[in-house]
Parts: structure tokens; sequence; C-alpha cells
């Protein structure tokens, strides 16, 4: 099965990493984009970083901003025609909600430019998830109660939910179409006894794959692991158990619970990464990446409000280079580590390449 979760996926376009540095002139397209048309979800989810008074991330996020239809369709059109290689809706809210989402995909699905979302899947159903199901290159549902009530506690919505969700779930999948299923389990102290258990319930809804990902609760590496060191080997029992229990040929268990790092301090001075996937937000705010969406301090690129996203991104480099991650990013990173290679490969010596 081949990996989808590779962390050097960004070597196949060698020509966008040769226009990263602030000596060359040229800007080329952002590779792959993160749109969140809504800041609105019908869910409550405890540990939702855009909610939590502990995280930066989200701290300046507006939960009534919405991305205007017409917008929207412009922002399509102009990452058609710039060439952007691929769009992933998200929050913010729940894109589900978006009520334009469903004409915004069928214009997608009409260009060049791949798409994918992540839901908590509670509106996967009718015209919008069959689009999807034909159309969109993968979904992933975010999940982490295992049963009825468990799933009403964590996200504050009335019994009966996690059930529809597994209808839905099972149901997408058996609509016309290639889109890959997958979904993330969200682990905590409260679940991790029970990863088994909704692994197997997963599975039996036919989805594609799952990722097992912790819940960050702090913008501090040492808290967050003070927090998963008790539950961290009986999760990683369970997972192991599920891979050797459920993995084939079939379906797929990424395991991507680990413990944080206990600092968060970045040696460089610039990101990269943010030429490759930057997020545009509900406020219509530009932002460096998922990490930093709806920081207005030092997260900002600009605004598309009164300007296209083709003009805007295609103007002045340098506002590339304004956010010092050894300065404003000392808080977890998802590309950490995407970075740190990229860099490494940048800024190595022209004169000795041939030696490898």
């Amino acid at each position: 099965m081949a990996h989808k979760y590779s962390k050097v996926k960004i070597f196949h376009y060698p020509e966008k990493l040769a226009s990263l540095p602030q000596s060359v002139e040229k800007i080329l397209p952002p590779l792959h984009i993160r749109i969140k048309p809504t800041n609105f979800c019908a869910h409550n989810c405890y540990y939702c970083s855009y909610r939590s008074s502990e995280q930066q991330l989200g701290k300046d996020m507006n939960a009534k901003d919405i991305i205007p239809k017409e917008k929207m369709l412009q922002i399509v059109d102009d990452i058609s025609e710039m060439g952007v290689k691929a769009v992933t809706f998200s929050g913010g809210g729940d894109p589900f909600y978006y009520p334009h989402l469903l004409p915004v995909a069928k214009k997608l699905a009409q260009t060049n430019v791949k798409f994918a979302a992540i839901t908590n899947g509670a509106r996967l159903s009718g015209e919008l998830a069959e689009i999807f199901a034909a159309n969109a290159t993968w979904l992933r549902i975010s999940i982490d109660g295992w049963d009825d009530r468990s799933y009403a506690e964590y996200r504050g919505t009335k019994e009966g939910e996690f059930s529809k969700l597994i209808k839905n779930m099972a149901s997408f999948k058996q609509m016309s179409g290639k889109c890959y299923l997958g979904a993330v389990i969200i682990v905590d102290q409260k679940n991790a006894g029970h990863l088994l258990t909704l692994i197997r319930k997963l599975k039996a809804t036919g989805v594609d794959s799952v990722k097992i990902s912790p819940c960050i609760v702090s913008n501090d590496g040492k808290s967050n692991n003070e927090y998963h060191r008790p539950i961290y080997n009986v999760a990683k029992e369970l997972t192991q158990q599920a891979i050797d229990e459920c993995a084939d040929d079939n379906f797929e268990i990424s395991d991507t619970y680990h413990l944080l790092d206990e600092k968060f301090y970045k040696p460089y001075t610039w990101c990269p990464y943010e030429q490759i996937l930057p997020v545009i937000g509900a406020d219509m705010n530009v932002y460096t990446c998922h990490d930093k969406a709806y920081n207005l301090e030092c997260g900002l690129i600009g605004s598309i409000k009164n300007i296209s996203f083709k003009d805007f991104w295609q103007n002045d480099k340098e506002k590339f280079f304004k956010i010092n991650p050894s300065v404003d990013c000392n808080h977890h990173c998802v590309v950490n580590a995407i970075n740190t290679l990229l860099l490494d490969y940048l800024d190595g010596d022209p004169k000795h390449r041939e030696f490898v």
C-alpha cells in the first residue's frame, strides 16, 4: 500500500523548492492551500484548538466569520488559473456547515485542482456527500468517542450522533467514486483504553484508513507530555494490537501518536512551508500555516478581502519573510521536521552536491 503521509512529498517539486529563498525573485503558486470557509461548527469538542484558551492557534478567531460565496468562487478561479495542485477544506469551523460548499465543490470538480476535506461527518450525506465521493481525492473524519454516550460527552451533542456518523461513513463508502475515506482518532485520557474497540467499528464501515493522533492540550511541549504519559503505553499497545488484527491491503492504520519535543524552539529564521501550504481563513486573511491560523500578531501574511488571491500572492515576496520562526513559532508545529529537511536541502553547498 502506497504511503499517503510521507514527509518528503515536496521533493517531487524541485522548481517550487528552487523558488523559495528570499534571494530568488520568482514567486510560484502554493502547491496546496487549506481553506477554512466558515468558523461555525455545531460540535463543541473540549480539546478543539480553535476554541481553547490554552493555545495560540485560533486566538483571534471570530466564530461568525464566513467567506462570501462570490469571494470563494473567485478564489477557485484564481487557484485554478495559478496552477495550485490541491485544496483542503478544514476548520476553523466544520466546512460541511459552509452553506456554499456544494457549488464550490462542483466548480472545483471542473478544474485540475484536487480537493479534500476534514469534517466531523455529521453532514456527510445527500448531494454534497455524492459530489465528494465522486470527485474529491480524500475525506477525513475526526472522531473521539467510541459509542453514543461517550461521543455526546466529547462533543456536546445529543446521544445518537455517533450512530448517525457510523451510518454516514458506511453510506459514503457505498456511493460511486474513488474518494479515499479516512478517520483520525484524537487520543486523550478518556478514550485511550477504547482505541481497539473504536478502530474495529471504523473498519466495519468500510473506511480506507484510520490515523491515531494525540490531543494537543497546551502550547508547552512538557505539559502535553505530562498529560499523555499516563496513557502512552496503553495507547501504543492497543494501536499495535489493532494493526495486527485489523490492518490489511484495504485498511491502513497510521500510528502518529507520539510524545512531543519538550522544547518547541526553532533554530531557523524563515519558514519555507508558508509558500507551499498557506491557509485562507474565513476572515479572508491568508496565514502562514495551519498551526498559526487566526493569529493576527504572528501568523498573518496579509488580507485578500479587497484583492484577488492571485494578485495578493504574486506581489511582494517580502511578505513571506515577516515571520521569524525562532521568535514567533515556539509552539507545536506540524511541519517543523519538513522545514528542517528543506532548509538543509536549500542551504547545501552547490560545489559539493556531487559528493552524495
